[in-house]
């Protein structure tokens, strides 16, 4: 093992810190958590956060987290609010102010004008005793023994014991609401958070792009139907949409090897049974698992009766990027 040098020391003194600052937090958490998540809860419009500084851009993440994860929110920067932007805070807004002193003289300010308009004030510090903390409708404790900073000068656990309370108070949020991976995914419909949402049923072929036959179809109708449909395969059902079984380009092939007179039998003779399926709301990973687990290209998509509502090709997963 390499000899630790002194920025890997310092690095790990840095980590070590940082994470003592969020352990750290766990005695603080107390009724007030549970109604701060209550007071957002019952109120009718959105989550203002704000803060100055380095308090500031943490804000800014945790309006970002909890608007996607069902809470509406929004970051609003203090000193251009009292310059005209308070006009953005609407009836049933609740604020979310940090300063880790509880002393910042432009949120002080603000404090004053949320007080007129009674919108209700939850705040984070590191001092209960601030006048930022005092000015609250409910604090939210944020202590730390000292900065990670060599100089303990430089916001940095204070920071991080501010996000992490922030993300504290959004997963609550979260869970209270009972925001779910459905609600998650019409929030993140782009990037790869979004497309590994997405569920069988979003990607699959469906109506007229599904090939099918039925069991007594002739095999030549049957292979006009897998090679109009260009997916390598067709479905066998029944009078009522019952997936019987299926015929693949693989099957054929064995088929004719066997048997060359097979072009004058029919589908039902010649399908192989009970095919893989999957249920249209499974999410698309699982679908791409179980086409490379099985080394096949394509799953049929079938309700609970068996009734066959569409089919989903190994392509239309592997442009996703799923992983």
């Amino acid at each position: 093992m390499s000899e630790i040098t002194p920025a890997r020391a310092l690095a790990r003194q840095v980590l070590e810190t940082e994470a003592a600052a969020i352990r750290g937090l766990l005695p603080h958490l107390d009724e007030h958590f549970d109604q701060a998540v209550e007071l957002i809860r019952a109120r009718s419009g959105r989550v203002v956060c704000t803060g100055m500084g380095k308090s500031g851009l943490v804000l800014k993440k945790v309006a970002a987290t909890l608007a996607s994860t069902g809470t509406p929110a929004f970051f609003l920067h203090p000193a251009e609010a009292i310059h005209g932007d308070l006009g953005m805070i609407m009836e049933g807004d609740t604020a979310l102010a940090a300063s880790y002193s509880g002393t910042t003289e432009e949120l002080l300010r603000l404090v004053e004008v949320l007080e007129r308009m009674k919108v209700p004030l939850i705040v984070l510090t590191g001092n209960s005793a601030s006048p930022l903390a005092r000015a609250a409708d409910l604090h939210l404790p944020v202590p730390i023994d000292r900065e990670a900073c060599p100089l303990n000068l430089a916001p940095t656990a204070s920071s991080t014991a501010t996000l992490a309370m922030g993300d504290a108070l959004a997963m609550a949020l979260l869970d209270a609401r009972g925001f779910t991976t459905e609600d998650f995914a019409r929030l993140h419909p782009g990037g790869r958070l979004g497309k590994r949402l997405l569920k069988v049923r979003e990607l699959m072929h469906h109506g007229e792009g599904v090939p099918r036959v039925e069991r007594t179809t002739p095999m030549r109708d049957a292979i006009y139907q897998m090679s109009a449909k260009k997916l390598g395969i067709t479905a066998v059902t029944d009078g009522e949409g019952h997936l019987l079984g299926c015929i693949s380009d693989g099957d054929l092939r064995r088929l004719l090897e066997k048997n060359e007179g097979i072009l004058g039998a029919t589908a039902g003779e010649c399908m192989r049974a009970n095919p893989l399926t999957i249920p249209g709301e499974e999410l698309a990973p699982a679908a791409l698992n179980l086409m490379e687990e099985k080394r096949i290209t394509s799953l049929f998509v079938c309700d609970a009766e068996n009734r066959l509502q569409g089919i989903v090709h190994l392509h239309d997963l592997w442009g996703l990027e799923l992983f």
